[in-house]
C-alpha cells in the first residue's frame, strides 16, 4: 500500500419488497422528506449496516421493522442484485438489493421525520422522480442481471433522468435469466422460478433459458425471434407435436405479445459435438430417421394448391451453400428447381425447420 490507506466504501441494503397486483408484479417505495440526502424522491425502503457485527439480511430486516413496520423472517430473503454505484460527488459505495414475497404486517411509515409517503408502484410503472442509483438497481432487477455498475458524473442529477442512465448490467456466468415480463409470464405459468441458465444456441434474435423451479422443476422458456416463427412454433406444439407421445416436450404456455412460450424438459443429451463408433452412428442415425418419419405422420398429408412455394427460398440457400459447392453444382440445382417449379397436387405434411443431430 506504500503508506496509503487501503480505499474502504460503505454498504447499503435496499428492500424489493414484492406482491402481485391487478396489473402484474408491484414494489413498496417511500417517498424522502425532510432535511435527508435526496429529500422528494421516491427509494426502496433501505439502510446502511449498523456496525461489524451486523451483515447483510440482519440489516435488511431491521431497516424493513423500522422503516416499514413489516416483520421478515431470514428464509423469506431472497438476494436480487448488487449495484457498484458512485453519486455525482464522487463518493461511491455497494448496494445490496434483496427480493422478500413473504411478511407479516402492514407497511406504512415508521419515520415520518424522514417520510411523507410510502405506496406499492407497478415494477413496470415506477413513479417519478425516484432517485437514480435506487432505480438502477430496479432496472437491474428487470432486467435479469444479478450486478450492475451504476458511477455517475459530475454535475449528474440525484433524480433517475433517461438521457443521463448511467446503469451498465454486468453479466454473470449463466445465470442470466430473461427480462421482468418473461420472467413473469414464466412464473404464472409453472410457479417461482429459483435460477435461470441461458442455454441459447448461436442463432440472432432467439433466447433459450432452462428455468429452474422450487421443487427440482425444470422447463425451457424460448423467445422467438419474430411472430412468424412464434406462430409457427406455437402450431407445431399445439398441432403435431403431442402424436410424437412422451418423448415430446409439451406445451405449458405460449404469450402471443412476447413471442414467448414454456415447455417442459424432457430426458436426453446433446449429440452437437460427441463422436461414436461407426455402429452406434448407424444405430443414431436410424433412430433419427424414425423420428422424422414420426414427424412427417403427426397430421394427415394435404394436397397442396398450386406449386411449391418453398422454391422462393432458392436464392438464399444457393448463397449460403456457394462456397460449398462443385462446378456445375448450382446449374443442376437451378434446373431441377425450374423442373419442380411446374409441380402440382404434391402432398404436404409438417417437417422440422432445423433437424440436425444436436436436436
Amino acid at each position: 500500500m506504500n503508506g496509503q490507506q487501503r480505499h474502504q466504501e460503505p454498504v447499503d441494503v435496499h428492500l424489493v419488497l414484492r406482491r402481485d397486483g391487478t396489473t402484474g408484479p408491484e414494489v413498496l417505495l417511500s417517498r424522502r422528506a425532510g432535511n435527508v440526502y435526496a429529500s422528494g424522491l421516491w427509494h426502496l425502503v433501505s439502510g446502511h449496516l449498523d456496525g461489524p457485527r451486523e451483515d447483510v439480511v440482519d440489516a435488511l430486516i431491521r431497516e424493513a421493522a423500522e422503516e416499514a413496520g413489516v416483520s421478515i423472517e431470514p428464509a423469506d430473503v431472497r438476494f436480487a442484485v448488487a449495484v457498484h454505484h458512485r453519486s455525482p460527488a464522487g463518493g461511491s459505495r455497494t448496494g445490496v438489493f434483496f427480493e422478500v414475497r413473504t411478511w407479516q404486517g402492514t407497511p406504512d411509515i415508521r419515520e415520518s421525520a424522514v417520510c411523507d409517503a410510502m405506496d406499492w408502484f407497478p415494477l413496470d410503472a415506477l413513479p417519478e422522480p425516484m432517485v437514480a442509483y435506487c432505480r438502477a438497481g430496479l432496472d437491474t432487477y428487470r432486467s435479469g442481471h444479478m450486478m450492475a455498475v451504476h458511477f455517475q458524473e459530475p454535475g449528474d442529477p440525484i433524480a433517475y433522468a433517461p438521457a443521463l442512465d448511467r446503469c451498465r448490467p454486468v453479466p454473470s456466468v449463466g445465470t442470466v435469466g430473461p427480462d421482468a415480463r418473461v420472467r413473469e409470464f414464466t412464473e404464472r405459468a409453472v410457479g417461482h422460478i429459483t435460477g435461470w441458465t441461458d442455454v441459447s444456441w448461436a442463432r440472432e434474435g432467439s433466447r433459450v433459458w432452462r428455468a429452474h423451479g422450487t421443487e427440482a422443476g425444470v422447463w425451457f422458456v424460448k423467445v422467438h425471434q419474430s411472430d412468424r416463427f412464434h406462430q409457427r412454433e406455437v402450431a407445431a406444439y399445439r398441432g403435431w407435436v403431442p402424436e410424437l407421445g412422451a418423448a415430446a416436450p409439451r406445451l405449458v404456455a405460449a404469450d402471443e405479445s412476447l413471442w414467448a412460450i414454456v415447455i417442459t424438459a424432457v430426458p436426453g443429451r446433446s449429440l452437437h459435438g460427441a463422436v461414436y463408433p461407426p455402429a452406434e452412428q448407424r444405430r443414431i442415425f436410424r433412430r433419427i430417421g424414425e423420428l422424422a418419419a414420426a414427424i412427417h405422420r403427426s397430421v394427415p398429408s394435404r394436397l397442396s394448391t398450386g406449386g411449391i412455394t418453398a422454391l422462393g427460398k432458392l436464392e438464399r440457400h444457393l448463397a449460403g451453400a456457394r462456397p460449398h459447392l462443385s462446378p456445375g453444382d448450382e446449374e443442376f440445382v437451378r434446373a431441377m428447381a425450374e423442373e419442380a417449379a411446374g409441380f402440382s397436387g404434391l402432398e404436404w405434411g409438417p417437417t422440422h425447420g432445423d433437424f440436425q443431430l444436436l436436436h
